[in-house]
């Protein structure tokens, strides 16, 4: 399987088994096309020079090829083809489904310190921190508890990574210190590595908590959606007030004094802001920050907030228009980083996690204030999805089972998908949402996944021109 686009000037293919990028010219492109429809290499050299031929009859000769060099381009696309780099086949599948056998190692929790928060945002799919239940803060024996769990069910993994989650987890602030001391104080003895984090309306931050974080967090999470009305239209405090103006300072003096690294500014775009590079620009223009997020806002569809198609139109441009802003900036020497387009096409995401997705419910977990475990905290609440607790461990162990086979191959409606192995079938929440059921897919976070892709392998194309032509 094989995907083909233009975008900023490059003809770009992507070979989807072998993870294989090329950048090719006008001829091979069309040569690559034709054989993708199915034509013999001698029907596609025919077309081609057929064209070619047409063309210089009609006077269009400026950067017109041979017909010689036909030959050449089906010569090196038989090449990268014998050598599994070019109409690779799926050699994945059979294996796919062998995943229900595996043993289950947990690596990450979530920890829901706090289910309550002192914003009132009215898009939140947490309902207001209290993830359609009572509101309450997690104590320190039952963060304990967790921390001990993890290090149970992690078996030799060494690394292990904990966010502070909410609700807003500074409105528990003591308790996640205490989770890091105990969490310090058993690292060495336990043969582990804890990585924590921290996901913050910023309402809380004071310098302890800057002073705190930036000694114990390798990264946090700072939620702003960008321009001061797009931000206060629905970031607003239990008085109806928006956050914008106290939120901003906070913000900029944490990541100044993180020496603006390891964190992100995180956003959401709705169908009030599909414009969302001005929120973008404005943070990294006008507010100093460089390290970026935004995300579409998780809604039903008819909810006022919901990205409609037409949105979605808007929103697909707007990926674009940041990737050639962020190589303008890369190439004037002041570069700004998106979290959507960090992509390693020499490395990246191992073939296991290609196929078997983000590990809800196996290796990731979150745990409420009460010691429960669900998938992720996107089905905290949703009893259904419950998977046990701290104490007890996963009972539900059919649901496990369930999420072990949640990955790409598992989703009929992949099948026929260029991107399925870089996003593994997606966000099993979101397809809950949009199709009631995990192993389905959410159309519209699909066709905003597959641009953004597009849009982040444009920018390594052209990064790798830049390097081979830095005067340009």
């Amino acid at each position: 399987m094989i995907h083909q686009y233009k975008m900023n000037g490059y003809n770009i293919v992507l070979d989807t088994y072998s993870g294989s990028v090329h950048v090719v010219d006008d001829l091979a492109y069309d040569a690559i096309a034709l054989l993708d429809a199915g034509r013999s290499p001698e029907e596609a050299g025919e077309i081609l020079r057929s064209g070619i031929a047409q063309k210089a009859a009609s006077g269009h000769t400026e950067g017109l090829p041979k017909e010689s060099d036909v030959d050449d381009v089906l010569s090196d696309i038989a090449e990268l083809t014998a050598a599994g780099k070019l109409f690779s086949k799926d050699i994945f599948e059979p294996h796919a489904f062998d995943f229900k056998k595996r043993g289950t190692v947990v690596k990450a929790l979530c920890l829901h310190v706090a289910h309550t928060c002192n914003l009132s945002c009215a898009y939140c799919f947490a309902a207001q921190g209290r993830f359609h239940g009572k509101a309450g803060l997690m104590s320190f024996e039952t963060g304990k508890r967790a921390l001990d769990f993890l290090v149970e069910n992690s078996g030799t993994r060494h690394n292990l990574e904990v966010d502070f989650f909410g609700g807003e987890p500074l409105m528990n602030f003591g308790v996640c210190k205490e989770l890091v001391t105990y969490a310090r104080s058993i690292e060495k003895e336990r043969n582990k590595n804890f990585r924590f984090t921290l996901t913050t309306n910023g309402i809380g931050i004071t310098d302890e908590v800057i002073e705190w974080a930036n000694r114990e967090c390798y990264n946090v999470v700072l939620s702003l959606d960008g321009r001061q009305e797009v931000n206060d239209r629905f970031r607003k405090d239990i008085e109806g007030n928006g956050s914008y103006s106290r939120i901003v300072p906070n913000f900029q003096k944490f990541v100044r004094a993180r020496g603006d690294r390891n964190y992100y500014i995180r956003g959401t775009f709705t169908h009030y802001n599909p414009d969302f590079t001005k929120d973008l620009f404005h943070m990294a223009d006008d507010l100093g920050f460089t390290q970026l997020s935004m995300e579409p806002v998780v809604a039903k569809q008819g909810d006022p907030v919901a990205l409609t198609p037409d949105d979605l139109k808007i929103v697909c441009e707007q990926y674009e228009i940041l990737a050639k802003d962020m190589l303008r900036r890369e190439k004037e020497g002041h570069p700004i980083t998106f979290y959507h387009y960090m992509l390693d096409l020499t490395g990246g995401p191992c073939v296991y996690k290609r196929i078997s997705g983000c590990g809800s419910g196996t290796e990731y977990m979150a745990v409420t204030p009460w010691g429960d475990l669900y998938p992720c905290h996107q089905f905290v609440g949703d009893e259904k999805y419950k998977l046990g607790d701290i104490w007890h461990g996963v009972t539900n162990t059919a649901l496990r089972d369930e999420f072990k086979l949640c990955n790409v191959y598992a989703r009929p409606d992949c099948a026929d998908c260029w991107a399925r192995l870089y996003c593994s079938g997606g966000c099993a929440a979101n397809a809950l949402h949009a199709t009631g059921d995990i192993h389905g897919i959410y159309e519209a976070g699909c066709e905003v996944f597959r641009k953004r892709i597009e849009c982040a392998v444009m920018m390594k194309a052209a990064e790798a021109e830049m390097a081979k032509h830095p005067e340009a």
